[in-house]
């Protein structure tokens, strides 16, 4: 005898269709002796939740503690000043002469405040004063070196010859200074500076302790830039959208912005990515298909490069599946910018479609131009 419990995936009324997928849990089997090894399935089982849960929450506050200053909500991050220089503050007086001034040319160079090189010069090597290994001579235990701390890997890939003397010397601050805010610079900085720094080393205390020291050295109220999401001037140079029906659909998912993903909500108050997608249409008299797969069949196919805002963009199209499980109405396709409803625990926001995990976008649907047989037609 045998006992099955399925369980579904939530990828119905916010993807695809009753068509999900379904997978068995356990095959809960009676030995020859009658005995069912449910129990010790159940105990194993939650032997293992407990497991994951102390790997998970530290993780899930660690994360929310590296992204503590960045953009909340659905709305977009302003980096126009992201570059911006700072004033030094009576504790930059204490930063030796010549590393200050290396690290005001090289953040005038990269874009990068000066002050977070600094901040990253103290914690690594107290600005080269430090008396430990690898420092100015040899390498540290994890083979680091000079006074920003550069491996050989990454010092052969971001090295730079920062005065002119036809070295590049990553034990002279003149060569390691620039190095570190191309570094960071190619981690996303300065638009998105927590990133660039946990790239440098990947601990959230070090981002902390960086930052911590780039206040002092900047007088005034100075705070980094982290764009999890849109920049603003990426989401407000949207182009007019193409006609009346579509500015409709737009401005409706405008309106939802910053409201709560909700798995199988079709609004007011919250919405899954198709439920938004079905309601904005539904606004203008377009009654498209509920869920993500179905609308992507129903809709005339647009070619990528073509689409306008008010179109349909679709994700997560894998082999074996009625059709794409994730859906996103176009914003600023000069941009790659939409608004949608991404996943439980998130808000309606704008997001990047082009960057999209696993391969970007599958496709692009136009609901206006809806005939009955004008959709895609190779299913994967």
């Amino acid at each position: 005898m045998k006992l099955r419990r399925h369980l579904r995936l939530g990828v119905g009324l916010g993807g695809r269709n009753d068509r999900r997928r379904i997978i068995s849990l356990q095959h809960f089997t009676r030995s020859d002796q009658g005995l069912v090894r449910l129990p010790i399935i159940i105990a194993g089982g939650a032997a293992a939740i407990f497991f994951m849960s102390l790997v998970s929450i530290p993780l899930f506050f660690g994360a929310n503690s590296l992204y503590q200053n960045a953009s909340r909500g659905g709305n977009c991050t302003d980096t126009s000043g992201a570059a911006s220089q700072p004033q030094q503050s009576g504790d930059a007086s204490s930063i030796p002469s010549n590393y200050l001034a290396l690290y005001k040319k090289a953040g005038q160079q990269y874009g990068i405040p000066w002050n977070v090189l600094a901040g990253v010069g103290y914690v690594e090597t107290h600005h080269g004063q430090l008396k430990a290994p690898g420092v100015l001579s040899g390498e540290n235990y994890a083979h680091a070196g000079g006074p920003m701390q550069f491996i050989p890997g990454t010092w052969a890939t971001y090295g730079v010859d920062g005065d002119g003397d036809n070295k590049k010397d990553r034990y002279d601050p003149a060569d390691a200074i620039p190095a570190a805010a191309r570094y960071l610079k190619a981690s996303g900085a300065p638009d998105r500076i927590r990133d660039a720094i946990f790239a440098y080393n990947h601990l959230v205390s070090y981002v902390n302790n960086v930052l911590s020291w780039a206040k002092k050295y900047a007088s005034g109220n100075f705070d980094v830039v982290q764009a999890s999401g849109p920049k603003c001037a990426d989401v407000n140079g949207a182009p007019v959208a193409p006609n009346e029906v579509a500015a409709k659909v737009i401005n409706f998912a405008k309106a939802q912005i910053g409201k709560p993903y909700i798995f199988g909500a079709e609004g007011p108050s919250s919405f899954d990515c198709s439920g938004l997608t079905m309601a904005a249409y539904k606004t203008v008299g377009v009654n498209i298909p509920r869920t993500s797969d179905v609308q992507y069949w129903w809709g005339a196919e647009i070619k990528k490069g073509q689409e306008q805002p008010g179109d349909l963009v679709y994700f997560d199209y894998f082999p074996g599946h009625s059709g794409p499980g994730h859906v996103g109405i176009v914003y600023n396709p000069q941009k790659g910018i939409m608004i949608v409803a991404p996943h439980t625990g998130d808000v309606v926001k704008y997001q990047n479609y082009k960057t999209f995990p696993n391969g970007g976008p599958v496709g692009f649907t136009r609901p206006t131009a809806h005939n009955g047989h004008n959709g895609p037609t190779e299913k994967r």
